[in-house]
């Protein structure tokens, strides 16, 4: 038998050897095979997994957050709006599920308490982690949308001067925004452009009808106003480099009285944090040491230890959390 004939008769043997081995997989091997493609959806598009798990059985749920389509669209989130309310039942219901078995077992086995007490305080937290949760998804795009919101606003005054200088030297309006995109990409009115760009490019629009869908879907009022000007300015034929310059100036004149804003909320926050969480914590530590120490000062089921456990492990980090939040909220990006 020649090398050739050989090779031949060993790929037959492998080819029949695998359609066989095809035709005879077990159910459970074709049962394995779909739980390792579900792990695999699930770590790789979890708002596929998450629709495809529950969002047949909770559609009914969906009006119920109708607001919050808009916010997903002004928030640039690249999100369907029914895989997103998916998601949220879906990780509400894990996460108290995982809290009603582990917070009972640590309260009984750890901290002592009694079985029904820890019972029902772990169905209580339970149920305030899938509430959070359900929150924390429904602020989060609205989060998001000001966040942006905030970039856009903050790059304005030094955008329409960009966009001001091309004009005057004779850049069309389209170019405009085609220079915008290949900016730095860290800014927001970057993204903005490139939707424009792409709008135009790939799926056909003239550069009115782009902006006119960017202007429906911007988070920020003043961002919405330049775009509608923009686009009346170029419907009438006036002077575009004069409207910019306007815009560019009363833009900066904004952003000083924000940065003057700024200035005075961040002393106020200041000195919230000094009050409750220095020297709030400090009193709290010390009145709960002294309590523990003197055997008493509960509160029902709560002795002083357990609250200052809680106050320290749990109070703490949440309050400082809660403050950077707030700060990030407030301050400008640039």
């Amino acid at each position: 038998m020649t090398a050739s004939k050989l090779r031949k008769w060993l790929k037959k043997v492998y080819y029949r050897a695998k359609n066989a081995f095809r035709g005879t997989s077990s159910p459970g091997n074709s049962r394995f095979s779909r739980w390792i493609e579900s792990l695999r959806l699930a770590a790789t598009k979890p708002q596929v997994f998450a629709y495809q798990l529950v969002g047949g059985r909770s559609s009914r749920l969906f009006p119920l957050f109708k607001d919050l389509d808009a916010s997903l669209k002004k928030s640039g989130m690249k999100s369907n709006f029914k895989a997103y309310v998916s998601t949220t039942i879906l990780a509400s219901l894990l996460l108290s599920a995982s809290i009603m078995v582990v917070v009972p077992v640590l309260l009984f086995f750890i901290f002592k308490l009694s079985l029904v007490m820890a019972f029902l305080f772990g169905v209580g937290v339970s149920l305030l982690a899938g509430a959070v949760t359900v929150m924390a998804f429904y602020a989060y795009p609205s989060y998001r949308a000001d966040n942006w919101k905030r970039e856009l606003e903050d790059d304005l005054p030094f955008t329409v001067g960009y966009m001001s200088i091309l004009a005057g030297a004779g850049v069309p309006p389209d170019f405009i925004w085609r220079s915008l995109a290949q900016v730095d990409a860290s800014l927001a009115v970057s993204n903005v452009a490139k939707n424009v760009v792409r709008n135009v490019e790939l799926f056909g629009f003239d550069i009115i009808s782009a902006l006119e869908t960017t202007s429906k879907r911007t988070p920020s009022e003043r961002f919405k106003e330049l775009i509608e000007g923009f686009i009346s300015v170029v419907h009438s034929g006036g002077n575009l480099v004069k409207y910019l310059r306007n815009r560019s100036q009363q833009y900066m004149k904004l952003k000083q009285l924000a940065l003057k804003s700024f200035s005075d909320s961040l002393a106020v926050l200041a000195e919230f944090y000094v009050t409750l969480m220095v020297a709030g914590s400090l009193i709290f530590v010390v009145m709960l040491a002294v309590m523990a120490m003197l055997g008493g000062g509960g509160f029902g089921p709560f002795d002083s230890r357990l609250l200052l456990q809680l106050l320290t492990y749990l109070g703490l980090p949440i309050g400082s959390i809660v403050f950077l939040v707030i700060l990030d909220m407030i301050s400008p990006k640039r």
